[in-house]
């Protein structure tokens, strides 16, 4: 029996449709180095579980290692996990910001809260790729994530699209990836609870107050009494943005 033990239902739906995606897009190769940005939320650290199995099954040797840029709101949380990673073999630099103090201050007087930590987050993930010669950047976006985004562009850029499977960066010395965006989120959901995953609290003053959280509502509500509506809308998303037949994503 593999070390990781029997999988539940949705635990194999993670692994499978993870691999699924990262086989049928090229996403790593032999010797890649995956930064996987762990933020401590139910995505991040379920892609880091997911991973931590798909290393083991890939025909050829790949390298993991967590990043985690704490936004400084609570400075121990975490602890859990340096705990999980030391427990199942993960490098891990974990770093202690006030980027998120610094969004809520005077100092962004321009631009949305969330928008201003993550983009001080993301280039600070960059740094760190850079740092420790990473290939690739791997995020825990799942299938909601990128009908919201999808939607968030339509209405506020006017164009249409969604979250890329697979980019490269500063003339393809770095590819930011997205592993589990095949999955749903009550699917991530379910698995992170059976694997009990040591999930933390997103204690930011702007959590569920955000642009992306109104359209999620929005979304929510449209698709409230006809489910067939969302997986509609979801299959639709994914054909469009994660073309599965070609290998050019």
């Amino acid at each position: 029996m593999a070390s990781w033990g029997k999988l539940t239902y949705a635990q194999k739906k993670c692994v499978s449709a993870t691999g699924k995606l990262m086989q049928q897009t090229d996403m790593v190769s032999r010797g890649a180095r995956i930064g996987i940005a762990a933020s401590g939320g139910v995505d991040s650290f379920l892609m880091l579980k997911v991973l931590t199995i798909r290393k083991a099954i890939m025909p050829f040797p790949v390298e993991l290692m967590a990043l985690h840029v704490n936004a400084g709101f609570d400075k121990e949380s975490h602890l859990p996990l340096v705990d999980w990673c030391a427990d199942h073999g993960v490098p891990a630099h974990i770093e202690m910001t006030e980027y998120g103090p610094r969004a809520h201050s005077d100092e962004n007087r321009r631009n949305s809260p969330c928008f201003y930590c993550s983009m001080l987050r993301r280039k600070r993930l960059f740094e760190l790729c850079r740092d420790y010669n990473l290939t690739h950047l791997a995020f825990g976006h799942n299938a909601d994530d990128n009908v919201t985004t999808f939607f968030m562009n339509i209405l506020q850029n006017g164009r249409v699209a969604g979250l890329s499977v697979n980019e490269p960066f500063f003339d393809g010395t770095l590819n930011v990836i997205r592993p589990t965006l095949l999955l749903d989120k009550k699917t991530v959901l379910t698995a992170s609870r059976q694997w009990k995953l040591p999930v933390w609290e997103n204690i930011c003053p702007s959590n569920g107050y955000t642009k992306r959280d109104e359209i999620q509502n929005w979304l929510r509500l449209a698709w409230k009494k006809d489910k067939h509506i969302k997986n509609n809308v979801f299959n639709a998303i994914t054909r469009q943005q994660v073309d599965l037949t070609s290998k050019k994503v």
